[in-house]
């Protein structure tokens, strides 16, 4: 049985980091063909060492939600293995230590214990999700004493962007409030008032949830309706007591917060029973993953998707008139990196671009504009500043980044997404789609 947090630090409070660890599988493997994020030994005291600097990552590589995980290492690799290439941000390699957590909190924190008081990573890196991530805060601020902050979580939950842990995370991407807010904006403009909600019952979908009643509040409206679904289900799973229970409230819409397994099962079922409204996704869902699983084998997919639509918070990865779309593209061409092989117990097929790739890269790219404003003597206690120097930063998306004391947020923009021959394009009129 895994430990639980209390656990985890009663065992440190009684002295367990001075015994012999034994060793710990985990640490990240080759990013592609001749390139390699691997921390090759132990960090420094500071998460350094003279040719590296070593960041700690604890994310999805098994169960139901492994793509994203995975495919978000991915599009991460690929940037740092590029910069590795080029002689590192200031002669250091910029290297993960990877650790997988299966979506699940108690996990999440027994590797974020491993990574800052053993590993003595620099800085963590890309976790995934907000039930794993908000049992994580709490220990940045217990430990704070190590200026230990995690850069670029995976999630758009509200805990680590305010009070009373928001000063130890830097996010990048737009919050599930700025999602969920376009998303029933949309719906409201084209007369869909009537909304209801699909969601993991957990923190991350409590987000979600309270991002829409907050949304429809606004307009003097509430909740239609609500299901919601234990984290870990699976595709095959029925979701079909979730879907009579929806369908009863007779909605105009429903926002699904949730990963792609269990929204791919409700999206199955919805259009199975007859429930005939537009189903929308927030980015966290894993669009592509969602999509092969609702598609793969059918002959009348289209049906399926003719009312899907998802919203994202980095633009299309087809969209080659962005600078950094060429960039990453290129980059996931050259290096196509792997997960590290000794996390990957079940079987994954990792698509060429996703957007949750594209999200890791940009993530990767904007630490490594962090680290060359550290200089070449980098100090975890200069960090904070650090990010505060950004301002304007052209990122390569056509939105500048910006942080401060008081924005600890990169990136604002969300976008929508809807499938057409069997790919998600950009949706530019709602009134044609889904009037």
């Amino acid at each position: 049985m895994r430990a639980t947090r209390r656990t985890v630090l009663r065992s440190f409070a009684a002295g367990f980091l001075l015994a012999p660890w034994p060793g710990i599988p985990g640490a990240a493997a080759a990013a592609g063909p001749g390139e390699s994020v691997q921390a090759s030994g132990p960090a420094g005291p500071d998460g350094l060492t003279d040719g590296e600097v070593v960041l700690g990552m604890s994310a999805a590589f098994s169960g139901p939600s492994r793509g994203l995980g995975i495919e978000l290492y991915r599009g991460a690799a690929a940037y740092f293995a590029h910069v590795n290439h080029g002689g590192g941000v200031r002669g250091r390699r910029v290297t993960l230590r990877t650790y997988d957590d299966g979506y699940q909190p108690d996990p999440s924190v027994e590797n974020t214990v491993t990574l800052m008081l053993r590993d003595n990573v620099f800085d963590l890196f890309g976790y995934v999700g907000t039930p794993t991530v908000t049992r994580v805060l709490p220990m940045l601020k217990k430990f704070q004493e190590k200026q230990v902050y995690l850069f670029f979580p995976f999630t758009g939950a509200q805990p680590q962007r305010e009070p009373p842990y928001g000063d130890f995370a830097f996010n990048l991407r737009a919050s599930y409030r700025q999602e969920t807010a376009g998303l029933v904006d949309n719906f409201v403009r084209i007369g869909r008032r009537r909304i209801a909600v699909f969601y993991q019952a957990d923190a991350y979908g409590r987000s979600g949830w309270a991002g829409v009643r907050r949304a429809l509040k606004r307009y003097g409206e509430r909740i239609a309706g609500e299901a919601t679904y234990r984290r870990g289900q699976k595709f095959t799973g029925s979701m079909r007591k979730q879907v009579e229970i929806l369908k009863a409230a007779a909605p105009d819409a429903v926002i699904c917060i949730g990963a792609y397994a269990a929204c791919a099962g409700f999206l199955r079922d919805a259009v199975d029973l007859g429930l005939k409204v537009p189903i929308a996704n927030l980015s966290f869902v894993g669009s592509e993953n969602l999509l092969k699983l609702i598609t793969d084998g059918r002959d009348d997919a289209e049906r399926y998707t003719e009312l899907l639509v998802n919203s994202q918070v980095v633009p299309s990865y087809e969209d080659v008139s962005m600078p950094a779309v060429r960039e990453y593209r290129d980059l996931m061409d050259r290096y196509d990196p792997r997960p590290p092989a000794e996390l990957v117990r079940e079987s994954y097929a990792p698509f060429p671009y996703s957007f949750v790739s594209l999200e890791g890269f940009l993530d990767a790219k904007l630490m490594v504009e962090v680290l060359r404003r550290l200089g070449d003597d980098p100090a975890r206690s200069r960090i904070e500043s650090a990010v505060f120097t950004v301002k304007d930063f052209d990122l390569g998306v056509g939105e500048r980044v910006s942080f401060g004391a008081e924005r600890r947020q990169g990136l604002q923009r969300v976008y929508y997404t809807v499938v057409e021959g069997g790919r998600f394009i950009t949706l530019d009129n709602w009134e044609q789609r889904f009037s």
